[in-house]
């Protein structure tokens, strides 16, 4: 019933036909890639409704390169599970790969010198990306920076002009279809690594065995009517993380106070 109310503010109808609504300046970017059925183009909180181009790209150009990370990060959460390198991590402090624990546990075990090397190389890749070290290895100091970045923002977002082997191609249809998958496969990492730092912290494991969080307050509530699979007990803003019977059921009454007044007013 929201997104009725939504829809039908928006457009004047609601079952949302865009059609009815020509004036939006979100149509300066419904070609772009990234916009896939079912969804279309999805701008839920209006970031582009002033149709500025330029804060589009940069936005874009983020997203993608969150996508990125988040893919590897993902996998590398998962590879972890299932490979360990032989030998030592560190040396000096006689840190051996196999003591290093799996997920957020890691943190701490990693020496500062370890961690100084991540993020000088974070902060290379990010150099470069971004042209802040010129080819040679300098630092820009002499007004080529300016140049580089005219040249880069006629780019498309993501471009950094590296072609991967075997996925790169000429064919304008395929190489549109495998960015688009770039962008949706991106989007579902950025979910899934949230939810396995989510889970990693909440339950000691990435893959969040509720089993393993026996001192959760939240089990008093986990055999109440409205936990079913697969979601089970949700409780995202942990509001029922006091374990507080009396304003569990205040709540609960509300909700379903307010589910059978949308039911009806959806029918309507």
């Amino acid at each position: 019933i929201i997104g009725m109310f939504f829809q039908d503010g928006l457009t004047g109808s609601a079952w949302g036909d865009w059609a009815l609504y020509t004036a939006s300046p979100l149509r300066a970017f419904e070609g772009e890639l990234g916009v896939q059925a079912p969804v279309g183009f999805w701008d839920p909180l209006g970031l582009s409704r002033d149709g500025n181009v330029d804060v589009f790209k940069r936005r874009r150009t983020v997203e993608i390169k969150h996508g990125r990370i988040s893919m590897l990060a993902t996998m590398g959460y998962i590879t972890q599970q299932l490979i360990r390198f032989p030998g030592y991590l560190s040396f000096s402090g006689g840190v051996k790969f196999s003591d290093v624990p799996n997920g957020l546990g890691a943190i701490a075990k990693v020496p500062a010198a370890g961690w100084f090397q991540i993020v000088l190389y974070g902060l290379y890749c990010e150099g470069t990306t971004q042209n802040w070290i010129l080819p040679g290895g300098d630092f820009d100091f002499d007004g080529q920076y300016m140049k580089k970045m005219d040249a880069a923002n006629k780019r498309a977002p993501g471009d950094y002009g590296w072609k991967p082997p075997l996925l790169a191609t000429d064919d304008a249809e395929l190489k549109k279809r495998r960015l688009n998958a770039e962008m949706a496969n991106g989007r579902l990492a950025m979910v899934a690594i949230i939810g396995m730092f989510f889970q990693d912290g909440l339950t000691g494991s990435a893959w969040g065995d509720w089993a393993l969080y026996t001192a959760s307050p939240l089990r008093a509530f986990e055999g109440e009517l409205g936990v079913q699979a697969p979601v089970g007990f949700w409780d995202p803003l942990g509001l029922s993380r006091d374990g507080n019977v009396d304003v569990f059921k205040r709540r609960r009454t509300v909700e379903i106070k307010h589910g059978r007044i949308s039911m009806l007013a959806t029918m309507g």
